[in-house]
């Protein structure tokens, strides 16, 4: 199999100085990417300057992370994509359980490392930790990763494990998947695209999973700010997207409109600590989710056969509730 590090790139001159050596040093199997996206900054004069052996793509337009790379991915041809941030430090030989994965389960399609915080390197990082999963209503935990509370890595994630999602941040997939099942969402444009993708992967019959003895450090935050709102507004409207378009009939409207309750209780709570930016971020969200539902419905697939998508009905009620801060508690 041949291998691609594909590294998507806006602006982010000194995310590729600080990361990139890393990738270099420790990806020799691997052909290394950067897909600019259209960046104003000095990356591409950077790139060229300090790093000739990296191939160069230069998308015309800032297409977000979904665009982004669908409009790179089409110029890369080897077999397996590894879609990994540029603010991503990899260690030594960690391709080699995420290409022993691949090698073994041709009925994987995904696969994602372990992802350790940068700036604390013994806990969890919160895009993606352990592999992620959704509760009834579609909010995404991790095994490591609950909501804000992120363990510390003391083995207890070490083993290799079916996952239902797997993180964005270092997503690798078989090319000829992907491109069989389109790519990413652009109606995404960023956040809980690698989601959708996941379950769309489980709609066409195919497997993700989490390569335990493959380890990465994570920055986080690189690209918007943790409490942007404008991070909110896509988490919030791309989770209505999300459930739109996978939830099999029967179910989905009733699931949505009681994530919608939620949504609304969760703008509440914005209010009463004075954030109100991310109030009205949500209610931009969902008059965008009315906007583009017609658009999104279309999109559902003909057949739902991965109906159990769920982990546990409601990781808001067990976590702010029951006060379960850790995966295995739940």
């Amino acid at each position: 199999m041949k291998i691609a590090v594909v590294i998507l790139n806006w602006n982010g001159r000194n995310l590729l100085e600080q990361y990139l050596p890393s990738v270099m040093k420790y990806s020799e199997e691997a052909k290394v990417y950067v897909a600019d996206n259209a960046s104003t900054d000095d990356s591409v004069s950077f790139l060229k300057q300090k790093f000739p052996e990296v191939t160069i793509i230069t998308n015309s337009r800032n297409a977000g992370y979904a665009g982004g790379y669908n409009l790179a991915l089409k110029s890369v041809p080897e077999d397996i994509h590894i879609l990994l941030n540029s603010d991503v430090e990899v260690t030594e030989d960690w391709l080699a359980p995420v290409l022993e994965v691949f090698k073994n389960e041709p009925k994987t399609a995904a696969v994602q490392p372990k992802i350790l915080d940068y700036k604390s390197k013994d806990h969890f990082e919160y895009a993606g930790a352990a592999g992620g999963y959704l509760d009834k209503f579609g909010y995404p935990f991790c095994r490591g990763r609950i909501f804000q509370e992120l363990e510390k890595d003391h083995g207890q994630y070490n083993e290799d494990e079916y996952i239902f999602w797997a993180s964005g941040a270092c997503l690798a997939i078989r090319k000829k998947v992907y491109d069989e099942i389109g790519g990413f969402d652009e109606d995404f444009f960023a956040h809980q695209e690698e989601i959708d993708l996941c379950w769309r992967l489980h709609h066409a019959g195919y497997r993700v999973k989490y390569a335990g003895g493959s380890r990465v450090y994570h920055y986080g935050g690189a690209t918007l700010a943790e409490m942007n709102p404008k991070k909110t507004y896509y988490n919030f409207r791309n989770g209505l997207f999300l459930l739109l378009k996978n939830i099999e009939p029967g179910k989905v409207f009733l699931i949505l409109l009681s994530r919608m309750i939620m949504d609304g209780i969760a703008g509440i709570k914005f209010i009463f600590e004075g954030k109100f930016n991310h109030f009205f971020a949500i209610l931009e969200a969902h008059a965008s989710f009315y906007r583009h539902y017609g658009r999104m419905r279309k999109k559902r697939p003909k057949d739902f056969i991965f109906s159990n998508y769920y982990l546990i009905s409601s990781i808001v009620f067990e976590h702010y509730l029951q006060g379960k801060k850790k995966f295995t508690e739940l």
